[in-house]
């Protein structure tokens, strides 16, 4: 929490800046509203090619090269790099399946199986008492892992949350599923790029309505950065004393003086 403000100073309410800065960190943590964009609009550029030319080496090429150059332009500006190259491999991995296999239904296989597998692990992570939410969110809120020991009520959120992530991705696997076994390439292209961003968007907004209700995060890097101080200022204090005790010695009547001296 912020400081108190001073009487002279205008009034603002710490609460709110805190929880305004906390909810920018926590939607960045899962890529922001340009992590949606680079996630979707590459799909969008391959089934629309597709629909127009019926290329498939073609679609995912294109689709591939907006790809690393919207990654090129998270490295230019110094964005995060774990964003930048993530969805440059998604991409990739998917233009090298369709483009093997002459289907372009393949093109969207790796991110439609990694979104099955996430889903799963969120809800078996739950179950196992081990969120994934709160290993994703512990460094974002500066708790790390004591939610699990320390904040029992943190923790049951950070489960209750994962299991409504678990249950809508696995909802969009559910759906996305029969269309890639039993739809063509147009259809499944358009209806992943309509289950892009308003579900991750659902899953954010539930995510943060069921945190704000829970106990606040326990701030371990600041007690560890105390204690660090508290460690330095002992240890300064200590060779302060040890100093003196020298100096003080040095000065004590006879210090130095040889035996049978006047």
């Amino acid at each position: 929490m912020t400081a108190p403000d001073r009487q002279t100073a205008p009034q603002v309410a710490p609460q709110a800046t805190d929880e305004e800065a906390t909810r920018a960190a926590f939607f960045e943590a899962f890529g922001g509203v340009r992590g949606m964009v680079e996630t979707t609009v590459p799909g969008l550029v391959f089934v629309l090619s597709f629909t127009i030319n019926r290329s498939i080496n073609i679609s995912a090429i294109a689709a591939l090269t907006l790809s690393a150059v919207l990654a090129v332009a998270r490295l230019v500006q110094r964005g995060t790099v774990k964003h930048a190259f993530s969805g440059v491999f998604g991409v990739a991995f998917g233009a090298v399946f369709a483009m093997m296999s002459g289907d372009a239904k393949n093109f969207y296989l790796p991110g439609m199986l990694y979104t099955l597998g996430l889903g799963v692990g969120y809800v078996v992570s739950s179950l196992a008492g081990f969120p994934l939410l709160g290993l994703l969110l512990g460094p974002v809120f500066r708790e790390n892992l004591s939610w699990r020991t320390r904040n029992p009520g943190r923790k049951r959120a950070y489960v209750k949350a994962s299991y409504v992530w678990g249950a809508i991705l696995l909802s969009k696997s559910a759906i996305t599923f029969p269309i890639y076994f039993w739809g063509d390439a147009t259809q499944l292209g358009w209806l992943r790029v309509a289950l892009g961003i308003p579900p991750f968007l659902l899953a954010v907004y539930l995510t943060w309505i069921i945190l704000v209700k829970a106990p606040p995060p326990i701030d371990v890097i600041a007690e560890m950065e105390a204690e660090y101080e508290a460690a330095e200022r002992a240890e300064k204090e200590a060779e302060e004393r040890r100093l003196a005790e020298e100096h003080a010695a040095e000065h004590l009547p006879g210090r130095g003086e040889s035996p049978g001296s006047p």
